[in-house]
Order: structure tokens, then sequence, then C-alpha cells
């Protein structure tokens, strides 16, 4: 058996707010719309992973999702401009990321990444 994908699943019933914040503010695609549940995708490839943590590094909390992304200060850009203030960072941690931690518009914790 191979695992092929794992995707996080968000209880929510504002579709339109996931859209506009995971869509509009970071870039992903809709790729799946059956009314009661919607599929954001990004662009780049991805071995599938499951993380289990007891702390988010650095003294943070565990964040619900991380988002790994090619240019960070642009994500981080974006986030601002579009009225979302970051609750951590962004930093340069010592395990070899840059980060910050932003909460979406359905509360969730998100850990915002580049690799170094």
């Amino acid at each position: 058996m191979i695992v092929k994908r794992v995707v996080a699943n968000i209880a929510t019933d504002r579709m339109d707010i996931a859209k506009a914040f995971y869509g509009d503010v970071l870039g992903m695609t809709l790729a799946m719309d059956h009314g009661w549940i919607i599929t954001m995708v990004g662009s780049g490839e991805a071995t599938p992973q499951i993380s289990f943590a007891a702390e988010g590094g650095s003294g943070t909390p565990v964040p619900d999702l991380s988002i790994e992304v090619d240019d960070l200060e642009e994500a981080h850009l974006r986030i601002l401009q579009a009225g979302h203030t970051p609750e951590y960072g962004p930093v340069t941690e010592p395990w070899g990321v840059r980060r910050f931690f932003v909460r979406d518009p359905l509360g969730r914790l998100v850990n915002i990444l580049a690799h170094l």
C-alpha cells in the first residue's frame, strides 16, 4: 500500500472566507467544490505528510496547518495586505526554516514557512 495524499479537513460552513483566505491571499486554486466540501490545492509537488507535535517549536503552540511556500516575504506581505496580523514571526528558526504564524478567518493557527 502507498499513501498518495494527506488532506487536512477543517469543519466550517463559511466556504466563502476559506476560499478568500486560501485562494485570494495564499494563491491556492479551487480544485473541487461540492457545496458541502471544497478542496484548495497548491501548485507545488509534495510527498504526503502528517506531523504530530507536543509544541510548535521555539515555545510556540502547535499550529493546525503548516503551509510551505517558495517566497515567505511575499506570503507575509499578502497576509498583511489582506488585513491579517501574524501572531508569531517572521523569524528564522535554528532548524533551518523561516516562518510566521497567522490565524485564518476560521480561527485556525497556520504556520507559513519556507526552508532556507
